[in-house]
């Protein structure tokens, strides 16, 4: 082989990988590095934003730490309940976010005199992490949640409810062995596993150029070396199989995001005690401002069925 056509080899090679890593680390920053949310980021609706202001102005809240598995430093706002209730809803946020977005959940929660807990997931917020960990790594997080609550009080009762990514946070916590005082469980706008998730997410990038096979492929090899997971095993689907927590299975029927339908699977794998419910007209983690009565309605008849609200 000529001296010309090795190097015309060489730089093919060298452009070719050298794309590939581009296009990987491209791939990465978009997918698994948090994105902190701040003021000038607009809220999809005004009772978020409602929200987000009840949360950080309430005068019972409280700055609350703990120490994660691998020795990261968690955080979460804390409102206890006016009447030393025994109850205590984790609420759970999604990407792209932090804990002060669920403030509209834990406005109703603690109006019912329970016990909130926000919790900034890893990379979020006030919680140190450098990745996104899409419910693997914040499963554990959540559980020495848990594990603090019942520290703080034994007879607790417990539910947890995520949206979005925090939704299929709840349901990996729940394929989990968890204490007897978890109670019950609500997913709002769950993906069934996090690799369709991708596939779909990819293909509605403008320049999706690289096949999705590929970009998978891609995305599976540099997220496993940089944040140390596989994200062919963030499996919430798998996870509800194994799961004895009663659970609320929730989805918005005019979700562009998240398909509708993995909300259908996962109820259908479910082993645990379930209930359904589909909020029409609702986009993706919209349910709560599109129909709040339907949906803090199926919400409360869930928790009084399984004797977490009185009737």
């Amino acid at each position: 082989m000529s001296s010309k056509k090795a190097l015309i080899k060489l730089g093919f090679f060298s452009a070719l990988f050298g794309g590939l890593y581009a296009f990987s680390d491209y791939i990465y920053k978009i997918s698994s590095v948090p994105h902190q949310h701040t003021d000038e980021d607009k809220d999809f609706d005004p009772s978020i934003t409602e929200g987000r202001m009840y949360v950080r102005n309430h005068p019972l809240r409280q700055d609350m730490y703990i120490q994660s598995l691998d020795n990261l430093k968690l955080h979460a706002s804390y409102i206890p309940s006016k009447n030393k209730s025994h109850k205590y809803a984790i609420i759970i946020h999604g990407i792209w976010d932090n804990h002060e977005a669920n403030g509209v959940y834990a406005k109703h929660y603690h109006d019912k005199d329970i016990n909130c807990l926000l919790p900034d997931l890893r990379g979020f917020g006030k919680s140190e992490g450098k990745y996104i960990g899409y419910g693997y790594d914040d499963r554990l997080d959540i559980i020495e949640w848990i594990n603090w609550i019942i520290k703080r009080d034994s007879d607790a009762k417990i539910i947890l409810h995520g949206m979005s990514m925090g939704s299929a946070t709840t349901l990996m916590t729940t394929g989990e062995k968890l204490p007897s005082n978890v109670n019950a469980a609500i997913a709002d706008s769950a993906y069934a596993t996090l690799r369709e998730q991708f596939a779909h997410t990819y293909k509605s990038f403008k320049g999706s150029f690289v096949p999705v096979p590929i970009a998978l492929f891609l995305s599976r090899i540099i997220i496993y070396f940089r944040s140390g997971f596989d994200i062919n095993k963030v499996n919430p689907i798998d996870a509800v199989k194994h799961s004895s927590t009663p659970t609320l299975f929730i989805h918005g029927d005019d979700d562009t995001f998240i398909d509708p339908n993995m909300c259908s699977r996962l109820y259908e794998a479910a082993n645990c005690p379930k209930q359904y419910c589909m909020i029409a007209g609702a986009g993706h983690i919209e349910n709560v401002v599109k129909d709040p009565v339907s949906y803090w309605g199926k919400i409360d008849s869930f928790l009084e069925h399984y004797k977490f609200l009185d009737a």
